[in-house]
């Protein structure tokens, strides 16, 4: 039940046009999956995910295989740019059917193994890779302050998720949006907010991001690599009920995580783009091992845009040698369609390209999982 005072804030939010502050209290909820590490293994509710699967010899049991699917909140409120993520058989751009369309997928992706899922609060290029960025997609506001709308459509994958048994990986800024916070209290208030509002909801199925590659192209420094750590360990001591969450940050592809985020990092994400030699994915695993201050904790790819899923060795199947989780980046490529791509916006959730199935194939072998052709 709101007070009256909240109450009242959410009558003049209202009357200004303005959508409901999204960090009210909420009461949290019976949850149905809960994400533990167990040094470099990752667990669901108690067991190593992919129980006893091992596949070519290689220990499967433990990892984590994710997809980046970080447009499932995307909306863009600038009205100059907005047009042109129109959906080709309506000629307008829904941001409610985007995340309605996401969370009907999403038991099919579950189906052929995928347990992981990458989401942020300010998105991704929807055009793939950008060299400016003049959309304005953000669930955080200015001040740093959430905004209802955003959050409300998170809510309801997040939810989803619980319910399949999926892990998010939830990434809080991305360098192409993270300017419109005012400062860098901004990004403290956000960091804070968040972190609150996913604890008042009770959610246990999240590994925290606090940013998409810290190493390119941020605007405030707490956000840089010599000082993203201050974050991490922010989100590290927010605790709700006696649980906090684990939390980390990516770097850009082919960059090994420096000492301060390894020692503070609960799981330690890498990333492939760039990397187009598979033996070159499995030397990162290596020096990451090696950075000063490693002890046993997950390393996770949760991004790359190198596929080549028929040849015996991929990049997926290279971090696998090297019993580090590999995660699927895939855009809309020069002169593709509607159905590829599940960055570019609009987006086709469904696996509905060549190279989503073939991706969806090898992760279906590989974890085992039962799918019928």
């Amino acid at each position: 039940m709101k007070t009256p005072l909240a109450g009242f804030r959410l009558v003049v939010l209202l009357l200004l046009g303005l959508p409901p502050v999204a960090a009210e209290s909420a009461p949290s909820l019976p949850r149905r999956t809960t994400v533990s590490l167990v040094g470099e293994a990752v667990h669901l509710n108690g067991e190593p995910t992919y129980k006893g699967r091992t596949w070519r010899g290689h220990k499967i049991e433990g990892l984590l295989f994710n997809s980046r699917m970080v447009q499932g909140i995307f909306d863009d409120r600038n009205p100059a740019t907005a047009k042109q993520w129109a959906y080709p058989d309506s000629g307008v751009w829904d941001a409610e059917r985007n995340t309605r369309e996401f969370i009907a997928a999403m038991p099919e992706w579950r189906r052929h193994g995928l347990l992981a899922i990458t989401l942020n609060l300010q998105g991704g290029s929807p055009q793939g890779y950008s060299k400016d960025q003049p959309w304005h997609n953000s669930a955080i506001n200015e001040d740093g302050s959430l905004r209802g709308d955003y959050m409300a459509r998170l809510q309801r994958i997040l939810d989803r998720a619980d319910d399949l048994g999926m892990v998010v990986i939830l990434g809080y800024f991305y360098f192409g949006q993270d300017e419109r916070l005012k400062d860098e209290a901004a990004v403290i208030r956000a960091t804070d907010n968040a972190t609150a509002w996913l604890h008042e909801r009770g959610y246990r199925n999240l590994l925290i991001e606090i940013n998409n590659e810290c190493n390119v192209r941020y605007d405030h420094d707490i956000l840089k690599p010599d000082r993203v750590h201050e974050l991490i360990q922010r989100v590290r001591e927010r605790t709700h009920e006696g649980r906090r969450f684990l939390v980390g940050t990516s770097y850009g592809g082919g960059f090994i995580p420096q000492e301060n985020v390894v020692r503070a990092s609960d799981f330690l994400l890498l990333h492939g783009n760039g990397v187009s030699d598979p033996a070159k994915i499995a030397g990162m695993v290596q020096k990451t091992r090696q950075v000063a201050g490693y002890t046993p904790k997950p390393i996770l790819f949760n991004e790359d845009d190198h596929f080549n899923f028929d040849r015996p060795t991929n990049n997926f199947t290279a971090a696998i040698s090297e019993y580090a989780s590999w995660g699927y980046f895939d855009f809309r490529m020069k002169g593709e369609g509607f159905g590829d791509g599940y960055q570019s916006v609009p987006v086709n959730w469904a696996v509905s390209s060549e190279r989503k199935r073939a991706f969806f194939h090898l992760l279906a072998e590989i974890t085992g999982s039962r799918v019928q052709p």
